[in-house]
């Protein structure tokens, strides 16, 4: 399957695709961000400004590692819901963060009232919702006002020579990876759907045309992570 093929799979091939690649995702987002994911994570967890007591869901949530950034800072009293439509990307999630809750859910259709949460969070999962606008608008319709939804992302650095070294670690070599990973097409996947995905200034009017406030984005990694956060109004 080519990168452009894959980057218009439809959302029942997307969901089979990670439940295929649930036991290797771990090890493979470690190896593709040297680790640097997990201070990413923390970063965007930050920027949600949660405390102890708050609820905070996390869409699209994989194997739980923003979930757990979440869980930590909520505690003691707080609650943190993971949802996710792959099923055994969640099955990893509760035996890794047993604190929180993990859910099958739809991003496009989420199971929860209106303003039931503190912050609504989603970590590398935006670019793989079917439809952007819609699984934004859920995320806003169920935090609060006053609360904030966040987005961390991969995005395209612009500035050489970061720019073209992105382009062979994303376009190359990321796929090379997924092809000893045992999964080609799904590492194929990851550098389509970046590709499809709002650039930062973009994806701002985007969430400020859905409603949200004080829109700011964070870009870090040399501008390859954006980390978006709006305030429900």
């Amino acid at each position: 399957m080519s990168p452009d093929s894959a980057g218009t799979l439809e959302s029942g091939q997307v969901r089979a695709m990670f439940d295929r690649i649930a036991g290797v995702y771990d090890l493979m987002n470690s190896v593709m961000t040297a680790g640097l994911h997990h201070r990413w994570r923390a970063r965007a967890v930050e920027l949600a400004a949660i405390g102890p007591g708050d609820r905070v869901l996390d869409v699209a949530t994989g194997t739980g590692d923003l979930a757990a950034a979440a869980l930590a800072a909520v505690r003691p009293g707080g609650e943190v819901i993971g949802v996710d439509f792959s099923e055994q990307m969640l099955a990893r999630a509760r035996a890794k963060v047993p604190g929180a809750r993990f859910e099958t859910a739809d991003a496009l259709v989420l199971p929860f009232v209106d303003g039931e949460f503190d912050a609504t969070t989603v970590g590398f999962g935006a670019r793989n919702f079917s439809d952007l606008e819609r699984g934004l608008a859920e995320m806003i319709r169920v935090t609060k006002p006053g609360g904030r939804v966040v987005v961390l992302e991969i995005t395209q650095p612009t500035r050489e020579p970061l720019a073209s070294f992105y382009r062979t670690w994303f376009d190359r070599l990321v796929p090379a990876l997924g092809t000893l990973a045992g999964d080609r097409a799904a590492y194929s996947y990851l550098p389509s759907s970046v590709r499809r995905f709002p650039e930062p200034a973009q994806l701002a009017r985007v969430m400020d045309g859905l409603g949200l406030g004080a829109i700011r984005y964070v870009l870090t990694a040399g501008g390859i992570i954006a980390i978006h956060v709006g305030v429900v109004r």
